[in-house]
């Protein structure tokens, strides 16, 4: 529709009336507006200080409105408020949701067009002159919301992209002097980084594949901050990015939520669609233990990255002997050479030493017992005892003469895969 200089002088004259008998209410009709936005939108019942800046965030806007249809002014030659674009800063800085900012203009909308109905019909208009009227103001409206909702989502994604920025530099610098530093300030510390380290700590790497995507991380830190949550713990997390794919986390626990932390954690990123790899540290205490779940965690994904294509997307130091085949990840190429020595031709990457390596690292786990280990691998227990004696034919030797190096040898195959495979 046109704006005020393309309809009829009537309207023109109505419209700069009932906006002149607004302007007069502003300061009520802001804070009507306010009050409706903090009841509907918890999100935005924070402190005194951010509610006196959204109060003359929506003084702004609705003053910037009235200027625009009583002067006739385009929409295009406006000048955004200034307490608005500082508002939606100070949201991203909070860390409150832009889905709260965008659906406090669409409701702030709403009510203050239900303002200006009700001054329409208060004007004893003529019908259609009142509903020219009313057309025209819900007109110029949405073209100002369509405006300033996309200036002010972009000033809340750019100072939460520089927020965040700051504040993982920051916390980055910490995390590391609290994980290097023989002697730290408990207290201090935990003040600094707002993370309780008194407690236990369920430490977690998350990665995700090679990409352009430049949320990759806040997906992951909204990742960790569900998984904490689907624990059930009462306490904070803390993330911090270690590269442009990688997060470093900790999840603070009470001590009886420690035995189920690990399962809890797998199953909810078992369930999740799309979700980042994980890679787990068991939950441990104080700063010894914040720092000791870290080296697990990390230990857990050198593992699972090695492997490469194979590689478990959900990790943990506590999985049966990922710790001790953690041990050999960092030289991968002597490990493959060990495991040739030790196993011979079983150490080759097909599906059938796959399986006979398989049969053989649970039939020796098992206690040397066809019967567990049948029932293990759902499998006659004849038919396990004729893949045990392929298996030492296909080495070439008896088990029993190095049989711990055989387990271990197994043990390294089934974390690193085709990675130390022949």
């Amino acid at each position: 529709m046109a704006g005020p200089s393309g309809v009829a002088d009537a309207v023109v004259a109505a419209l700069a009336a009932i906006v002149g008998r607004l302007n007069m209410r502003l300061g009520e009709v802001t804070g009507a507006i306010q009050k409706f936005l903090v009841s509907e939108i918890s999100e935005l019942r924070v402190d005194a200080q951010l509610l006196d800046l959204m109060r003359d965030s929506v003084e702004g806007n609705v003053d910037t409105v009235f200027s625009a249809i009583q002067h006739d002014i385009p929409i295009e030659n406006v000048e955004a408020p200034t307490a608005a674009l500082e508002y939606a800063r100070r949201l991203a800085q909070r860390g409150i949701s832009v889905n709260a900012l965008v659906r406090a203009y669409r409701l702030g909308q709403q009510l203050f067009l239900s303002t200006t109905l009700d001054e329409v019909r208060l004007a004893n208009l003529d019908p259609r002159l009142g509903l020219a009227v009313y057309e025209q103001m819900t007109a110029v409206t949405f073209e100002y919301l369509d405006w300033i909702s996309q200036l002010v989502v972009a000033a809340y994604q750019s100072e939460r992209d520089r927020w965040l920025a700051n504040r993982n530099a920051t916390r980055a610098l910490q995390i590391s002097e609290l994980l290097d530093a023989e002697n730290v300030d408990v207290d201090a510390m935990t003040l600094s980084i707002g993370y309780p380290l008194r407690r236990f700590h369920l430490s977690l790497v998350v990665w995700c594949p090679e990409t352009d995507d430049r949320d990759a991380l806040a997906r992951m830190e909204q990742f960790v901050l569900e998984l904490a949550e689907s624990i059930g713990t009462q306490s904070s997390s803390l993330f911090v990015a270690a590269d442009r794919l990688t997060g470093w986390a900790w999840i603070a626990l009470t001590a009886d939520a420690t035995s189920g932390a690990v399962a809890s954690a797998q199953t909810f990123a078992e369930t999740q669609e799309g979700p980042p790899s994980l890679a787990l540290g068991d939950p441990l205490p104080g700063v010894d233990g914040f720092r000791r779940s870290h080296q697990q965690a990390l230990g857990a994904r050198a593992v699972a990255v090695a492997a490469g294509p194979n590689a478990r997307r959900i990790v943990a130091n506590a999985d049966s002997g990922l710790s001790a085949a953690a041990l050999l990840g960092n030289d991968i190429h002597a490990a493959r050479a060990w495991v040739g020595e030790v196993l011979g031709p079983l150490a080759c990457a097909s599906e059938a030493d796959e399986r006979l390596r398989e049969t053989l690292r649970i039939f020796l786990r098992t206690g040397s017992s066809y019967k567990a280990a049948a029932r293990e691998l759902n499998l006659h227990f004849n038919s396990v005892k004729y893949r045990v004696q392929r298996a030492e034919h296909r080495r070439g030797r008896p088990i029993a003469d190095d049989r711990l190096d055989v387990e271990i040898a197994l043990l390294v195959c089934h974390w690193f895969d085709v990675a130390v495979l022949q």
